[in-house]
């Protein structure tokens, strides 16, 4: 095979300006590549590919399985018979809308750089599929979340997607990190198209509306919070107030006991409602965690959020901060049973020992163990708290002695009985010496 290989070389560089050719070829090539306009990112939003050491624990969760939207999932072939419902919701879009089809494609046109900007990855499509992408995309989220909304949800029964299972299998695509379109390009489009006032409110509550079933903490739509996509607004309406999140100065955590390992040595745990997951507390040896609830969509929700904030906000990951102090709470299917007792974790799974796996799972090829300054505090006072000698023996005492009622009026009986006989031995004695 080498000796064909030669000859063919060799019979190319015989043909007079055979070399010459080729090498014009080529500097054509390059030449396209250099001149080719270098796309600015954008400083309005980024999204981002899952990195490839998050993505192999669980490749699955970071796959839409019922739609694609924008351009990285744009060529699985899987998802290419969702694509007649996208031509079928423009059209309704477009009977809905105060602006005709060329006002709908002008303003994409003329945002289209800035969403190509938006993207990781240079987006190598031409022009016209690009803009038609992102045009049957954003408003196919607009129609679906127009045809889910309360006020509407009555007039639709005889659409397909409002009993068929796949509703809730969308949701969760349109959560998932690379299948996202920026979410100036929709809003956008929407201001654009749905007369104002309207009876849907903003995009904002619309899409709050459509993802009501998540816990999110939506005070009335901020215009002054940059929402980049809806992982990211996911993520940021499940946090606190920007202005009451805690600092987070980079500070290594490298070890906190297990759940049951504290509650041997006598530290309680209490459900506690609360409107934010992560306010977690401990005081006068108790410790307080808001009840969270643990489904089918659990995993794929936090991993997409936890590949946003390992690439878009490793200096501030407080929803990262929270599976990592679960991780460590964590170690064993006993260390479930006793948070789903406490109804610290309501376990709709069915299996403890799933759930165990799924949060150790999660926390794997993160990028380091920083937390934020009150969780690093809370876990130096749990450890302190386990490592005192008197708590271990007051727990071993409780635990030997007083654990059940049967066990504690044995205990009770057994002390009264001995006291007595201390006070019937000092009365025998006292006689005795009073004849002295």
């Amino acid at each position: 095979m080498m000796i064909v290989d030669d000859q063919n070389t060799q019979k190319e560089a015989d043909i007079p300006g055979g070399k010459e050719k080729k090498n014009d070829e080529l500097v054509i090539e390059i030449r396209k590549m250099v001149e080719r306009p270098e796309i600015e990112p954008s400083k309005q939003c980024r999204i981002y590919k899952v990195p490839n050491p998050l993505r192999k624990w669980n490749e699955e969760a970071y796959t839409p399985k019922v739609v694609s939207i924008g351009p990285f999932p744009h060529k699985n072939e899987r998802l290419k018979a969702m694509e007649d419902y996208k031509e079928r919701y423009f059209r309704s879009f477009l009977q809905r809308s105060e602006k005709n089809l060329e006002d709908l494609v002008g303003v994409i046109r003329d945002m289209e750089e800035s969403i190509r900007g938006c993207y990781e990855e240079t987006i190598d499509l031409p022009s016209d599929r690009f803009v038609k992408m992102i045009l049957l995309d954003a408003t196919f989220i607009l129609e679906l979340f127009i045809r889910r909304t309360r006020t509407s949800r009555s007039q639709i029964s005889d659409d397909p997607n409002v009993v068929d299972p796949r509703s809730t299998a969308l949701k969760v695509d349109l959560l998932l990190l690379e299948n996202q379109l920026p979410f100036f390009v929709i809003e956008k489009l929407y201001d654009l198209a749905i007369p104002s006032p309207s009876n849907y409110g903003g995009f904002r509550e619309l899409s709050f509306d459509y993802f009501h079933y998540l816990p999110l903490r939506f005070v009335q739509a901020n215009p002054n919070v940059i929402l980049e996509h809806f992982t990211d607004l996911i993520r940021t309406f499940l946090l606190p107030p920007l202005e009451n999140l805690p600092k987070r100065n980079s500070e290594l955590l490298t070890h906190l006991y297990s759940a049951t390992k504290l509650h041997e040595a006598g530290v309680k745990f209490e459900a506690v409602t609360c409107t934010c997951y992560f306010d977690i507390k401990f005081e006068k040896g108790v410790l307080k965690i808001p009840s969270f609830e643990i489904d089918t969509k659990t995993e794929v929700v936090a991993r997409n959020i936890i590949a946003l904030e390992q690439t878009r906000y490793l200096e501030n990951a407080y929803y990262t901060d929270y599976f990592n102090l679960l991780d460590f709470l964590i170690n064993t299917t006993e260390d479930v049973d006793l948070l789903c007792d406490k109804k610290i974790l309501v376990n709709y799974l069915g299996d403890n020992d799933a759930v165990k796996s799924m949060i150790n799972d999660l926390t794997k090829s993160f990028i380091g163990n920083w937390m934020r300054d009150d969780y690093v505090h809370l876990c130096k006072e749990l450890n302190d708290f386990y490592e005192n000698p008197w708590h271990k023996r007051k727990a071993t005492l409780k635990s030997d002695y007083f654990n059940t009622p049967w066990k504690t009026a044995s205990t009770v009986a057994a002390i009264i009985l001995l006291v007595l006989t201390f006070i019937q031995t000092i009365f025998s004695i006292i006689p005795g010496i009073k004849a002295r």
